[in-house]
């Protein structure tokens, strides 16, 4: 008998060692995929891979709960020897995984029930569910069910229209501020907020008002106005010398 219930168990063991290494290889591909593929991964490829990892875990589940395979509750894994010494056959069972068996990894390797701090966030949880009523659960539900509903709504939209909504969203906002272009063109057309002091700069001795702006170019002396054959070239009457120098000083400096 009691070599027949270890048969069963050693067969159970392997069927389960096999099934796990096809979600683990399952787990791979994926895992592959996703770090060397992404550029071309679409959306319903990695739905199948959900699809084949779930299928296979719940492989596991049928497998475990079969009247047929005994119950792995009632067997204990006690560690029989610790070292923190490296053990290459562990490291080779294990994909370089496992290189050593200490102390330090057996309660994490070992575990058959969650930290104490998952069990305690769990007991907290447990507590806070049970202490909601009825009809506050089912208005939390309706609520969290109608935002599902508005963000599936908002990822189905075609993204045309989301496109056209931006482009309409950009062109109807501002590229400029009106203020300042008042302001310019009041200074352009007007002269207003400009200054009306002369810009510093030595004056040319007897001629009042004319400055450095004007230095650049012949002075209102030099100007040649051809006339009589009584005028000598280079030289104008004192009436016309006269008007011109007291325009001259009259002039703003941002006039033309």
């Amino acid at each position: 008998m009691q070599q027949r219930e270890e048969k069963q168990l050693e067969a159970a063991v392997e069927s389960l060692v096999s099934r796990v290494a096809h979600v683990k290889n399952a787990l791979h591909s994926f895992i592959y995929k996703l770090e060397n593929e992404y550029e071309r991964l679409t959306w319903p490829s990695v739905l199948d891979n959900f699809a084949l990892i779930s299928g296979q875990l719940n492989t596991i589940n049928k497998l475990l709960k079969n009247e047929k395979t005994p119950s792995f509750r009632n067997q204990v894994i006690i560690p029989l020897l610790l070292s923190p010494d490296r053990d290459e056959d562990l490291a080779k069972l294990t994909e370089q995984r496992v290189p050593v068996f200490s102390h330090e990894i057996v309660p994490d390797y070992l575990r058959t029930k969650p930290d104490p701090e998952v069990e305690e966030q769990e007991k907290q949880l447990s507590v806070e569910a049970a202490r909601i009523g009825p009809e506050v659960a089912q208005k939390q539900i309706q609520t969290l069910n109608k935002l599902c509903s508005n963000l599936l709504e908002k990822l189905n939209n075609p993204r045309d229209d989301r496109d056209a909504e931006s482009a309409a969203i950009r062109q109807n906002k501002p590229s400029f501020n009106p203020a300042d272009t008042s302001a310019l063109v009041g200074a352009v057309a007007f002269g207003k907020g400009l200054s009306k002091c002369r810009p510093p700069g030595p004056v040319a001795p007897g001629h009042p008002g004319q400055g450095p702006m004007m230095g650049g170019g012949p002075t209102l002396q030099q100007v040649t106005i051809g006339g009589g054959s009584s005028q000598q070239a280079g030289k104008m009457p004192s009436s016309i010398k006269t008007n011109i120098k007291s325009a001259s000083g009259s002039m703003h400096p941002y006039t033309r």
